[in-house]
């Protein structure tokens, strides 16, 4: 008896709940009587809309961390230790040499490629391409060399930065001067002025166009040194900047001499 008062309990409730979601749509009905049930299928189609459209962000969101797993542990595989003889108790993926790696990391990277969209796809294909300079050179090169024409600005802006150190590791040094002033000129968030500027005065270097290697250090660490945030307070030093300091001393120590001193640790702090 009491199980029978309990399934009543439960069917009365549905019926309330029925009774009620029907008693709403029938007033709403009502009152759209004289424009027809058009509007009403509308609104209910905007109600399907915006369901659809809910599990659709859904759907998208689980794919893109799928996308975003699949992309971390290739990472992973390429950034892997490369050694022989793995140290004892070394947690991670080890390979015995840097074309074992490459290969396994290229082989990761497509899989992302293969199964997911962009962005995933592109920078999939930016990191094969940067493992394929250990495995087959030229055609890492000419993969990176398509890759500076993608619509993902970051990839296109990484693919000229890994395909300028490619030129310049085979001592193509003009054509990697080139890419390298370009970047510069553009100035990104990904690879900016002062990284760009770097690289290409330590091609100017190699050229032995001293001078112009020297000045654009010069100009790395005075412009760093000289730099104030919104308060007129020093701005800490780059990595870039102590490194452009540093190879200015060797290479032009009368110019180095020149610069503004490093900002204390009292002075950032104060």
């Amino acid at each position: 008896m009491a199980g029978y008062k309990k399934k009543r309990a439960r069917e009365l409730k549905h019926d309330k709940f029925r009774d009620t979601t029907m008693s709403i749509f029938d007033r709403l009905g009502d009152r759209l009587e004289g424009r027809g049930r058009t509007i009403l299928y509308g609104i209910v189609a905007l109600i399907a809309l915006a369901i659809i459209v809910g599990l659709l962000s859904t759907w998208r969101a689980r794919k893109a961390g799928e996308a975003e797993q699949a992309l971390g542990r290739a990472i992973e595989i390429a950034s892997a230790n490369v050694s022989a003889t793995p140290a004892p108790g070394a947690t991670g993926p080890n390979f015995a040499s840097e074309n074992e790696r490459a290969q396994r990391a290229v082989e990761e990277f497509q899989k992302v490629a293969d199964k997911y969209g962009d962005p995933y796809r592109a920078r999939a294909r930016y990191f094969i391409a940067t493992n394929l300079l250990t495995l087959d050179r030229q055609k890492g090169i000419s993969q990176l060399d398509e890759l500076t024409k993608n619509g993902d600005d970051e990839v296109a802006t990484l693919a000229k930065f890994a395909l300028a150190q490619a030129k310049e590791a085979d001592a193509k040094y003009d054509e990697a001067a080139a890419i390298y002033s370009e970047l510069a000129k553009q100035n990104g968030a990904v690879v900016t002025q002062d990284v760009a500027n770097f690289r290409l005065a330590s091609v100017y270097e190699k050229q032995g166009k001293k001078k112009e290697a020297a000045d654009i250090f010069f100009n790395i660490a005075n412009n760093a040194r000289n730099a104030k945030d919104k308060d007129n307070k020093p701005v800490p030093l780059s990595s870039v900047a102590r490194e452009a300091a540093q190879e200015l001393q060797k290479l032009d120590p009368d110019r180095f001499a020149k610069l503004p001193p490093e900002a204390s640790p009292t002075d950032l702090l104060s």
